[in-house]
């Protein structure tokens, strides 16, 4: 096994030896944030050891297999969206697909409304360069202190933009589906940027999925800006092998009387880091972030989160659930801060896990960072196992043993998906979890390629 600052000094003799293709067909822009974000993730020393923001994540074992690193557009062999099909088909959305971080040339065409722009983000930083540096890599301000999103900037080359102009209201739900395809073991790099203008309005779906047997270590950054009263639903649904590992890192800029609904729910993966940054910039902004993650095996996931009260009269509710089972190990951080102007803030915060055996673990460290006087803040966390008590009261009604402790994890996990406002998709998630939890969930979708667990 690799130790961190060999596996650091790869990446930094990628990188030199991959600049000119890295470079290669792209905007201005992108190429001088890549450098100063190589720059930048040397002075950090690289990706990120026993820091505090990782001081329960051992990253070794991921980082120190053989992958291959891909620097251009692979076509595929096969039609994605062919291969590819959502079993929610009550659920009407605009599909958009990506391969190992790039945007599908196959992608269909859209239907959208006037102005409405969804295209690969090399596409836009070479048509929309004014807009395209006006916002990216504007937000993703952890790159100061995490090696991993400043390897990000520095390595991706595409991903998507999405751009809604001012007083739209996407009607039908956009769904990323990100798939992750090869025939080796692969590290991919992925870059989203994401506008919402003034008193807009839209609903993004996101969906990651493996359709190889290989081994993946994916790194995606999303940008997301949130103009005056924009409205924004976030749902991500990881499923993917447990050979699959992911840095997913999204962050969010809200302005004046702004909302964002985020819910991840986490069905399957290997290990899976999960960043939500949040910066509350103006008055009246709302951010609602929920998680489930459900762990067995030696699945490890993590959540981490930061939401940032920087204005007065803001808004925020976080609440993160886990049911973990045999050796699986999960962590949660989650912080608020408020800043010494953000006067009338309300902040709440709670993260809930039941553990099925005693080998299972959980590490949860829930924080807040109050520099006001006038505000409402709590938080809390607990760990525990089935309520016995709660379970001699249905057994006393006839129900089985297992049939009990399948309603109680159900009834716990359900709370967070009653969050998920696309009601087919609720139900969906709903199916999928207690497939889950009852040790059925084999294959997570009707495709021509189906996956390992």
């Amino acid at each position: 096994m690799l130790d961190i600052d060999k596996i650091n000094n790869d990446f930094a003799a990628l990188f030199e030896q991959g600049r000119e293709m890295l470079r290669e067909g792209q905007a201005k822009i992108i190429d001088e944030k890549r450098e100063q974000a190589f720059r930048q993730f040397r002075t950090l020393g690289g990706i990120p050891g026993k820091t505090e923001d990782y001081l329960y994540t051992n990253l070794l074992p991921v980082l120190s297999k053989d992958y291959n690193v891909v620097f251009k557009y692979i076509p595929q062999d096969v039609n994605l969206h062919d291969v590819f099909q959502c079993t929610v088909p009550e659920l009407a959305t605009d599909p958009v697909l990506t391969v190992n971080g790039w945007y599908f040339a196959g992608n269909k065409k859209l239907d959208l409304p006037d102005g409405v722009v969804i295209c690969s983000l090399r596409e836009a930083a070479l048509k929309y360069p004014e807009m395209v540096e006006k916002h990216y890599n504007r937000y993703a301000t952890a790159a100061e202190k995490d090696g991993f999103i400043a390897l990000n900037t520095a390595f991706a080359q595409d991903g998507l933009f999405i751009y809604i102009p001012d007083g739209v209201v996407l009607e039908r739900p956009v769904q990323i589906v990100n798939l992750l395809r090869a025939k080796a073991d692969l590290m991919a790099f992925q870059r989203n940027l994401i506008i919402v203008g003034r008193d807009a309005q839209v609903t993004l779906l996101v969906c990651d999925h493996t359709l190889s047997h290989d081994s993946f270590f994916m790194n995606t950054v999303t940008e997301i800006y949130l103009d005056d009263n924009a409205h924004f639903d976030y749902c991500q649904v990881q499923n993917q092998h447990l050979s699959a590992s992911q840095i997913n890192s999204v962050f969010v800029s809200e302005h004046r009387d702004t909302s964002c609904d985020a819910n991840i729910v986490t069905l399957y993966g290997g290990m899976v880091r999960n960043n939500f940054y949040v910066a509350l910039n103006e008055e009246g902004g709302c951010c609602n972030l929920n998680g489930l993650y459900i762990l067995d095996k030696k699945q490890h996931v993590d959540n981490f989160s930061y939401i940032d009260h920087i204005a007065p009269r803001c808004t925020s509710n976080e609440h993160f659930k886990g049911v973990m089972d045999d050796t699986s190990l999960a962590n949660f951080a989650g912080c608020i801060r408020v800043r010494p102007d953000a006067q009338k803030t309300e902040a709440y915060q709670a993260n809930n896990n039941l553990l099925l055996t005693d080998t299972a673990r959980v590490n949860t460290k829930p924080l807040l960072i109050i520099d006001a006087d006038d505000v409402k803040c709590s938080h809390g966390a607990t760990v525990g196992q089935i309520d016995e008590e709660a379970m001699f009261y249905l057994r006393s009604r006839g129900i089985s043993v297992a049939e009990a402790k399948m309603m109680m994890m159900f009834g716990f996990a359900h709370d967070i998906i009653r969050h998920i406002k696309l009601q087919p998709l609720r139900d969906k998630i709903d199916a999928l979890v207690e497939s889950r939890l009852r040790g059925e969930f084999s294959k997570c979708h009707h495709c021509a390629l189906q996956c390992r667990k």
